[in-house]
């Protein structure tokens, strides 16, 4: 049947973008204020040769930087299509839910009460954004839950009551807290790519991989989802199982972007609705590309964000909205006519 996906098709999708992700990567490292030289890098990198500014700068500078970048964007984007595919609304995102008020609590808290000590590695800013988001994704569960069933519309009004109050409470807690403070927390508040320890980025990136791979697992639920509780039911699907899965798999993953590179818009509203257009709603096919793809755009958006204003360097998050938009804007002008988002 023409048009129909195939696991050929998908493969051969999957693996042509990913294809794209590793030149664009490739090509990033060698974009910045400093010109870096490949083989003062590769003379780095031999055992008894002295360091030099190349080196440290191609692997312990850009190179964590750009697969953190890659980390969070695929994380953003597949909660995205998961999101809007739980909720069965187009505006749905990974903040949509309390997400981003929750992290962004947690950080001001943070800097707020002047912690220095680390854990694991990850400054007491991530620790607690990690804490704040997942906190919040809780809370918000249990406030939809009341209704005695997972309810959609109970759901996301909670989110919006949960976004709202901490909201006000990181409004507060910056008018009360010190100028230093307040520029370092809307700093992080804006979406930053930092250099992270490799064994952090590692850590990251298996659960990240692991979450997006176990979505995977249930796209086919998910598909069902998309169209109704009643279509999916009839279906064979347990919706219950699905919700909880789907839900707490994106949730996880989302908390772990935020704690990495503070709140980074965008990137979970529009790339899952880009790849939607462009290649069609099957979950099967839109959760890995949308990985994909989400990686690409922020890589990029970041090297972006490095460069534009050198030697000063942009809020990685100012950048998604700014490029985000008006390509978004081209996509839906271009197929939107061609592709209803419940087909």
């Amino acid at each position: 049947m023409k048009g129909q996906l195939t696991a050929r098709k998908l493969v051969v999708r999957a693996a042509a973008g990913f294809a794209v992700l590793v030149v664009v990567m490739a090509v990033c490292l060698l974009m910045g204020t400093e010109r870096v030289s490949l083989k003062a890098v590769v003379d780095g990198i031999r055992p008894g040769v002295a360091v030099n500014p190349d080196y440290e700068i191609f692997v312990k500078v850009r190179l964590p930087r750009i697969f953190l970048a890659a980390i969070v964007g695929a994380a953003l984007a597949c909660s995205g299509v998961v999101c809007q595919a739980l909720l069965r609304n187009p505006l749905a995102d990974p903040y949509i839910l309390g997400i981003s008020s929750g992290a962004g609590l947690g950080a001001i808290i943070a800097v707020i009460s002047g912690l220095n000590r680390t854990f694991v590695g990850q400054s007491p800013i991530a620790v607690f954004a990690f804490v704040g988001a997942l906190g919040t994704v809780w809370l918000v569960w249990f406030l939809g839950r009341l209704t005695g069933k997972f309810h959609v519309t109970g759901l996301l009004l909670a989110g919006v009551v949960v976004n709202t109050f901490f909201s006000a409470l990181i409004m507060f807690l910056t008018l009360v807290a010190k100028s230093q403070q307040v520029y370092a927390t809307i700093f992080w508040l804006m979406g930053n790519m930092v250099e992270e320890d490799i064994i952090v980025l590692w850590i990251g990136a298996g659960c990240v991989i692991g979450g997006i791979v176990a979505l995977f697992y249930i796209a086919p639920q998910l598909n069902a989802l998309s169209f109704g509780e009643n279509d999916a039911r009839s279906m064979g699907v347990n919706i219950a199982r699905t919700q909880i899965i789907a839900f707490g798999v994106a949730a996880f993953i989302t908390a772990i972007a935020v704690s990495l590179s503070g709140l980074v818009g965008f990137v979970g509203l529009v790339v899952p609705h880009g790849v939607r257009i462009v290649f069609g709603p099957d979950h099967r096919q839109l959760l890995p590309l949308s990985g994909i793809i989400g990686a690409i755009f922020l890589v990029v958006a970041d090297t972006f964000a490095r460069i534009v204003v050198a030697p000063a360097q942009l809020p990685v998050g100012v950048v998604t909205a700014i490029v985000g938009g008006p390509f978004f804007l081209v996509l839906l002008i271009k197929y939107g006519r061609k592709v209803s988002w419940l087909k």
